[in-house]
């Protein structure tokens, strides 16, 4: 009697045992395959956004060419590249210049920062200590850095730091691209294998949940991020025409600003007063048009790219830009305002099936 209880008893205990080491080799595997990909994880979510951002352009771009699959990819590849590599060299090619600029007045011993216009005098009351500290960099920048060292050294670190993270931010877009370019053209494979994953994490609400994360990535890239670039790149256009010292640097900031949903106003309306005041009236004038109009852009294109109603409130795309920026550099700008929308999305679905 006692050799029939312990053998249940023996079984039981061998079946738990096998299950903890099968659970045991299956979390190895797991954590070694994540540990493997971790250096290319946000390449590769990026890359599936851009290609579920791209696949309807690619689908109209198939038909255009008939049925070929390959010379719509490259050729999408080929554009998207050359919008990441291009504003790049431009923006090296500014920033180069500039400190080139800035080393040659310094061994001249002429002022590094020009000094205010007489426009100045006439600037409101309010605006007076702040051109009494360009006057004072202008005539003695040592003396000016010195005084202020304490907020020149914590900017000057965050400048570049920043700039560290913009450098290879720009290499993981365009390998992100390129792995996008081969996603695209595994599209159909791809979707049957994605339709599984979320039948197996959502049930029968899986399909549904898959067309809310396709919709949701199509719509924040085209309604946030691409107005954002759209804006950036117009605002550029605008310093590198007008001549305005560290264009480039500037027009990162005009697109950083505008992701985040704050607008191109911090930048577009000092650099505009700073033209005004060591530029032509002319060449300010108009540059000021500009500027003013890109920043009405936002208005007009939102509703054409949205819609009526933008997919998550303002704050959810804030969020998420500015912590991803702070968890991932550069590309984590773009990515966290991606993956912070969808999440939101998916939340609110999942509490209305919940309360049916």
């Amino acid at each position: 009697m006692e050799d029939q209880q312990s053998k249940p008893e023996e079984n039981k205990f061998e079946k738990i045992t096998d299950i903890i080491i099968r659970l045991g080799m299956l979390f190895l595997i797991v954590f070694w395959c994540f540990s493997i990909l971790k250096p290319f994880i946000l390449m590769l979510i990026w890359a599936v956004v851009i290609a579920i951002a791209m696949y309807p352009i690619y689908l109209s771009a198939v038909k255009l060419f008939r049925g070929r699959t390959k010379t719509p990819i490259i050729l999408l590849t080929l554009l998207l590249l050359s919008l990441i590599i291009i504003p790049s060299i431009l923006v090296t090619e500014s920033l180069y210049e500039g400190i080139s600029y800035l080393t040659l007045n310094y061994q001249a011993g002429e002022p590094i920062i020009p000094p205010p216009n007489e426009t100045t005098a006439n600037w409101p009351s309010f605006t007076r200590p702040i051109v009494e500290i360009w006057q004072h960099a202008s005539d003695n920048l040592q003396e000016t850095v010195l005084k202020y060292s304490e907020e020149v050294t914590t900017v000057g670190s965050w400048i570049l730091s920043a700039f560290a993270g913009i450098g290879k931010g720009i290499l993981q877009f365009n390998l992100s691209i390129i792995i996008a370019g081969f996603l695209l053209a595994f599209s159909e494979n791809l979707k049957v294998i994605s339709s599984k994953v979320f039948y197996k994490l959502a049930g029968e609400n899986g399909e549904h949940f898959a067309t809310i994360t396709v919709t949701t990535i199509q719509n924040v890239v085209k309604g946030f991020l691409g107005v954002a670039a759209i804006q950036a790149v117009m605002a550029g256009i605008g310093f590198f025409v007008a001549g305005v010292p560290f264009a480039g640097l500037w027009s990162v900031a005009c697109l950083v600003l505008a992701v985040v949903q704050i607008g191109i106003g911090p930048i577009a309306i000092p650099v505009a007063i700073y033209m005004f005041s060591v530029s032509d009236t002319t060449t300010a004038t108009l540059l000021s048009i500009w500027l003013l109009i890109t920043l009405l852009a936002d208005n007009v294109l939102k509703p054409i790219l949205l819609g009526k109603n933008a997919p998550v409130p303002m704050p959810v795309v804030f969020l998420g830009a500015i912590g991803g920026f702070m968890l991932s550099g550069f590309l984590g700008l773009f990515l966290g305002a991606v993956i912070l929308t969808i999440g939101y999305k998916l939340f609110l679905v999942w509490l209305e099936i919940e309360n049916q």
